[in-house]
């Protein structure tokens, strides 16, 4: 699972970035090619406590605003969806990702 902007965090100054209010988040993205629609998910982006949501997604939403709406029926219908999660700080993956990571850090410490 690759999550952009947490590198370089240990533990400790994960759980200080979560209670300060940080969180995980994906934006979408739409393409379209006159009839196929492609709606897709980014990588999964760390939003420090503080940082703005929406400064990180706009690049996903400027390439639906561009490519997306080109596909009948779908694209403007998924190219609308996805500008509104983009503008409303992407969404929220916090619980999903920490349950993953809570998961693997066992295992990890079981190698060690």
């Amino acid at each position: 699972m690759k999550i952009v902007g947490i590198d370089g965090l240990d533990g400790e100054q994960l759980e200080k970035e979560l209670s300060r209010g940080a969180k995980f988040v994906v934006y979408e993205y739409c393409i379209s090619v006159i009839v196929m629609t492609f709606k897709r998910s980014s990588s999964i982006y760390f939003i420090r406590g503080g940082e703005s949501a929406f400064g990180k997604g706009i690049g996903f939403t400027l390439i639906s605003l561009f490519l997306g709406w080109w596909g009948i029926p779908w694209g403007p219908i998924y190219t609308i969806g996805s500008i509104a999660t983009n503008c409303s700080g992407g969404k929220d993956l916090t619980e999903e990702v920490l349950d993953v990571l809570l998961e693997s850090e066992p295992a990890a410490s079981a190698q060690a």
